[in-house]
């Protein structure tokens, strides 16, 4: 590889701009590539995307043999995880979570049920613990609803989780668009798309007041010879009434490291962009192109701006497929490896779910593009754009280029430096600070990742060679791996921190307006950039 001329060099849309080096100089120890200005590239967040279930964004690895997707429900299953991808310096796993089956496809889960089709899901905070016991920095994003749970319990869940893994802990906030799920918590019907985003709003208030501001900093006193635990004087009710909530308080977990988890978010609509862009701290979107990542991420980061926030402090994550081998060819006979115990019906049932029409009222010889829905047909037309030698647009052709196929990034399938090539033009033209690498084989998917890719990442300079030293002795915070050590609670720019009672400090008004970070620095296009010290 030889290094690219300057005029070839990519510009992301922030204004950032990358010059690649070859390996040769990688090797000799010079930095692999560098911005034009001769400062170190940023690193990304490189997260792994999975869930409690046998099946995820692909069915069919259970499978395989020697795949280990059906172990999910073991303690060393999750173990053997964490310590695999903190071996990778990865940020994060992001756990993905649902509440009903995929009943869409015949009307009915039983497919779903047969293949593995993501309507097989235990519980995602349980085994945290056991995990966090074998690790250090690694980071646990969990997903949950605003929905159906009240927020006194999931403010009480998170803040104990976040006491147990020393501050490591991150909510990715969702408020649950399946209608089995409104079905198994004694609704007839889905509540309304924005009024769920209404509901989680205040929802949001609730937690911010019972993490940030029921304690203040300084209430745990542990005064052994005065027999003061907590003084009481610094703990007070929130006496929260609202449209959808009534919640008096105090917390009865005393505050964590963070007092506030990490915010994920990944909300596409108008309604969940607003939603994201108040609340989020790393939103994540899946998108089929570079040129509609790119448009998410000035999107995402515009609506912050709007909200008074720092454009760059609100992370955004794109959802990938990895298939990385030693060349090339290895990396390709591993994919078509894999192509034969992936499930066409199980890509029906997801696909079905996802465009809420069911795929099984039409005959195996109905092009999908003349007789579906228009939310069929949609997608369909986006995905002929993305496979544009792909023809066969009947179930069982789609069912064929989707099986193998689960995001609608298409997967990235080469060498270290194929990959690492590809991801960092998505980076540089789309201005996405990272990655969610979905599995499609348990674990080699992710083994592959840190034996192969990792160390071409490294060599470039954008993933870690090593944590860094967070501030608590064990390792990072999930906010510290996310925006920089020391950053242990939330941005002053962030809505959640006009709730946050400081220590020496009295109470804040808990219907206080919102405080703006000021920041000095400008990006070329306009956002404000958030400075790093």
């Amino acid at each position: 590889m030889t290094v690219i001329n300057s005029e070839d060099i990519p510009v992301a849309s922030g204004g950032r701009s990358i010059q690649y080096v070859g390996a040769s100089q990688a090797a000799s120890g010079d930095l692999p590539y560098i911005k034009r200005d001769g400062s170190l590239p940023r690193r990304w967040i490189l997260n792994a995307l999975t869930s409690n279930t046998p099946g995820m964004v692909i069915t069919g690895a259970w499978r395989r043999p020697g795949d280990r997707a059906a172990e999910y429900n073991t303690i060393k299953y999750w173990t053997d995880l964490a310590q695999l991808l903190e071996r990778g310096k990865f940020s994060a796993v992001f756990l993905a979570d649902l509440l009903g089956g995929k009943d869409t496809f015949g009307g009915e889960i039983g497919p779903a049920l047969q293949v593995a089709g993501q309507s097989i899901c235990s519980d995602p905070t349980l085994w945290i613990s056991a995990a966090a016991a074998v690790t250090s920095n690694l980071t646990f994003g969990i997903t949950q609803s605003l929905t159906y749970e009240k927020p006194f319990t999931v403010a009480r869940r998170f803040a104990t989780l976040d006491h147990l893994t020393n501050g490591r802990i991150a909510i990715n906030l969702v408020t649950s668009a399946l209608d089995s799920a409104a079905h198994n918590h004694g609704l007839t019907e889905q509540i309304d798309h924005d009024n769920r985003y209404e509901r989680a709003d205040e929802y949001l208030d609730v937690l911010y007041k019972l993490w940030e501001s029921s304690w203040a900093e300084d209430a745990v006193v542990l005064d052994k010879e005065k027999e003061i635990y907590v003084n009481p004087t610094r703990v007070r009710k929130i006496n929260h009434s609202g449209e959808y909530y009534s919640v008096v308080g105090p917390a009865i977990v005393e505050p964590s490291i963070q007092r506030t988890p990490v915010l994920y978010q990944a909300g596409s609509s108008p309604a969940g962009v607003a939603f994201g862009a108040k609340h989020g701290e790393a939103l994540f979107t899946n998108m089929p192109s570079i040129e509609k990542a790119r448009a998410k991420v000035e999107e995402y980061r515009t609506s912050a701006v709007e909200r008074g926030r720092d454009a760059y402090s609100v992370k955004v994550v794109l959802g990938v497929t990895i298939y990385v081998g030693s060349t090339d060819e290895d990396a390709q006979a591993k994919f078509d490896d894999f192509k034969q115990y992936t499930s066409k019906l199980g890509a029906e049932v997801l696909f079905s779910n996802r465009v809420d029409q069911d795929l099984s009222v039409y005959s195996e010889e109905d092009d999908l593009r003349e007789v579906g829905t228009a939310a069929v047909k949609g997608i369909l037309k986006n995905l002929q754009i993305t496979y544009p030698d792909h023809h066969d647009w009947t179930r069982a052709g789609l069912a064929d280029l989707l099986g193998v196929r689960g995001l609608p990034y298409p997967p990235i399938v080469g060498s270290p430096t194929t990959v690492a090539d590809h991801l960092q033009r998505i980076v540089a033209e789309s201005d996405i600070d990272g990655f969610n690498i979905a599995w499609s084989r348990f674990p080699d998917s992710y083994s592959d990742i840190v034996e192969y890719l990792v160390p071409e990442l490294q060599k470039r300079g954008v993933h870690w060679l090593d944590y860094p030293k967070g501030s608590v002795d064990t390792g990072l915070t999930a906010r510290e791996s996310l925006t920089g050590v020391g950053n242990r609670h939330l941005p002053q720019d962030h809505y959640g921190s006009r709730f946050s009672w400081k220590a020496g400090q009295n109470a804040p008004p808990l219907e206080a307006e919102i405080r703006v970070g000021q920041h000095d620095t400008t990006a070329s296009n306009g956002h404000k950039r958030a400075r790093v010290d």
